[in-house]
This record gives C-alpha cells, structure tokens and sequence, in this order.
C-alpha cells in the first residue's frame, strides 16, 4: 500500500462567520455541533441576550444525513453567511452548498428562501 493510498479526505474547517443582531439579540452559527451533542457539525445557530451574554435557545436550520461508509467531517456542512433581512426581524441564512435559508427569529421558523 502507497502512501497515497494511506491518505485520508480530509476537509479545512468552516471559516469564521460574523455574528448577525437584531433588536437585542446576538445570532452566532455553531459550527461543532458533535462537540455540544447537537448530533452534527454545522446547520444550527444559538441566540444569545445581546445585553448580558446569555444563551436563550439554539436552532437546526437544516439536516445532514451522513453515509457511515464515509468519513464525516468530508460530509459536514457549515453555514457560510448570515445577514438580517433588510425588514423585520428575519435572519437570512446561507450554507457551504449555497442553499439559502430564512430564520424567522421570533416563532423560530426555518423556511427555504
């Protein structure tokens, strides 16, 4: 067996998206999910009390479905980009794929976009 052979995919991690507010909420994406026992990397965001710090609640904005005969950090998909809705309080969402995502940040409604 080559050394070639012996060599495993391995992906760079997610690069860093900035945090998006609205009113007085602070919207962060999770990238290690697996780390907090959210069952995947990538795909949720936590809200936080922009005023204290605190966390309020976090949310999946969408599944990955991992192959076991595959390695899963090459399955993994991060959220790339986060921006507030130029009306309301909605949060626009979009993925390593390009899919796009609408976060309606009061019922906590994931909807494509």
């Amino acid at each position: 067996m080559s050394n070639q052979d012996t060599l495993m995919a391995k992906r760079l991690g997610p690069k860093n998206v900035p945090p998006v507010t609205i009113k007085n909420t602070r919207f962060e994406a999770i990238h290690w999910g697996k780390d907090r026992g959210l069952g995947q990397n990538g795909g949720y965001i936590e809200a936080f009390d922009s005023t204290r710090s605190e966390p309020l609640w976090v949310l999946k904005i969408y599944d990955i479905t991992y192959d076991p005969a595959l390695e899963s950090d090459v399955q993994d998909i991060f959220i790339a980009s986060m921006s507030k809705s130029l009306f309301g309080h909605k949060l626009k969402i979009t993925d390593e794929r390009g899919r796009k995502y609408m976060v309606d940040t009061e019922t906590r409604t994931v909807s494509p976009a």
